[in-house]
């Protein structure tokens, strides 16, 4: 059976490297995986073929959840940055700081890290909030290499953030663990990081240029645009968070993508211009397809492996291995599979990672929030490099993608071993749980 079970784990390698070597997206390259695998599997009837369409298809609908809160944060992101909100926000930091660089650049990062914690996706605030903010950079006089991996570094940390983490909420539904009480394991080493990050990056002034010149050059913002119709509708979000929270027994429970629509819904009536929410959706939607597309092949793939006894056998090399060696590996292992299966790294190997290490006496939520601080790591390297694409092409940086890639090796080495610490020591982290619930 094990034999069985390697040859259709080969198979399925070799159909995700043909399927690379054609060229072919990586959500192309995941079915192509699954589709093969399920066949092979066929032979030996695990899952029998007239089972094959139907787990490939349910599957699709395993992490709905999660699309649907992707899909509606990012199209209220999309209402915010279309009614000249994000553009009012960094012109009011550059001109408010522009003499204050720490407290500009601190600014700057919670401007990058909103997008990106309200979607779960680091790729959404590069595109909602990427390209004023490189702007807002470059004034600062930071060169655009630096610019480029300040993007990625703390887009990627966004992706991280509470309240939505999609490595979190896949590996949680995978491992029947509430997606509950990661507000603090995430949010402080997201913070944490992201000032260390940022003002490593760019604290020195490579150009200085006047701040009259700098305003003449920044995008122009509607004349009705106010800092309260900026906030009103994230403090209708939180708002609802919060209440839910502390009245949990007596408030409706709306759930994310809900309280993300009435969000949209402010923004949309405090808008100082008029927005086609129509053609703003489907647009928005459009940009999301390959996110979308992702979620649901991880999700047939990841029933696929299920069925096929794949998983498990992966799940069986993992708890077999020696931990120091694990602990060792997770630094290659977890980067390179979000690089390679981007969500799906998550859901292949993270899933089996943490019932392992919940086994041993390490606490499972602690354990998942610093797997989250490495698989942002991972949107930088080929072949899929999400993130690490955006920044070069937001920041328009015309050197070599590595040369950028080697300016955040502080930042990345430091991540890295934050990481592997709130995995080793998540038991005494617990209480970081405790304080979120």
């Amino acid at each position: 059976m094990v034999l069985h079970i390697g040859i259709i784990l080969a198979i399925m390698i070799l159909a995700y490297a043909w399927a690379g070597w054609k060229k072919l997206s990586v959500e192309l390259c995941m079915l192509a995986s699954a589709v093969a695998g399920g066949l092979a599997g066929a032979f030996i009837k695990t899952p029998p073929i007239g089972a094959l369409a139907r787990h490939l298809i349910e599957g699709t609908f395993t992490y709905l959840d999660v699309i649907l809160v992707f899909t509606t944060a990012t199209i209220f992101i999309a209402i915010v940055a279309e009614s000249g909100g994000v553009n009012y926000v960094v012109r009011g930091i550059i001109k408010a700081f522009y003499r204050k660089r720490i407290i500009a650049l601190l600014l700057l990062m919670v401007v990058i890290l909103i997008p990106g914690a309200l979607t779960g996706a680091g790729s959404v605030s590069i595109l909602t909030v990427g390209a004023p903010s490189a702007l807002a950079l470059g004034y600062l006089g930071i060169s655009k290499k630096k610019v480029t991996a300040i993007l990625f570094i703390i887009a990627g940390l966004s992706a991280a953030a509470p309240p939505v983490n999609i490595w979190a909420m896949i590996v949680s539904a995978g491992t029947a663990i509430p997606y509950v009480g990661f507000e603090l394991p995430l949010g402080i080493p997201v913070i944490v990081l992201g000032t260390f990050s940022m003002l490593v990056l760019g604290w020195k002034r490579e150009e200085k240029k006047e701040l009259e010149e700098i305003l003449k050059e920044m995008p122009e913002v509607p004349d009705k645009m106010t800092w309260w119709r900026v906030l009103l509708p994230f403090l209708v979000f939180f708002g609802l968070i919060i209440v839910a929270r502390i009245r949990p027994f007596s408030f409706p429970i709306l759930g994310l993508p809900l309280e993300f629509t009435i969000a949209g819904i402010i923004a949309l009536l405090v808008s100082p211009k008029k927005i086609n929410i129509l053609i703003l959706s489907r647009d928005t939607v459009k940009l999301l397809l390959p996110l979308l597309a992702t979620m649901a092949v991880v999700g047939s793939l990841q029933q696929i492996m299920t069925a096929t006894g794949v998983r498990g056998m992966i799940s069986y090399a993992v708890i077999s291995m020696p931990l120091i060696l694990l602990y060792f590996l997770l630094i290659i292992i977890i980067p390179f599979s979000e690089g390679i299966l981007t969500y799906g790294g998550a859901a292949i190997i993270g899933i089996p990672l943490v019932w392992m290490l919940d086994s041993i006496g390490l606490h499972a939520t602690v354990v998942i929030a610093g797997l989250s601080l490495l698989w942002p790591l991972g949107d930088g390297l080929p072949p899929t490099a999400l993130i690490g694409r955006l920044s070069v092409m937001m920041a328009d940086y015309k050197g070599s993608y590595w040369s950028f890639l080697k300016a955040t090796w502080i930042p990345w080495i430091v991540i890295t071993i934050v990481g592997i610490l709130m995995i080793i020591f998540s038991a005494k982290l617990a209480f970081l749980v405790r304080w979120s619930m």
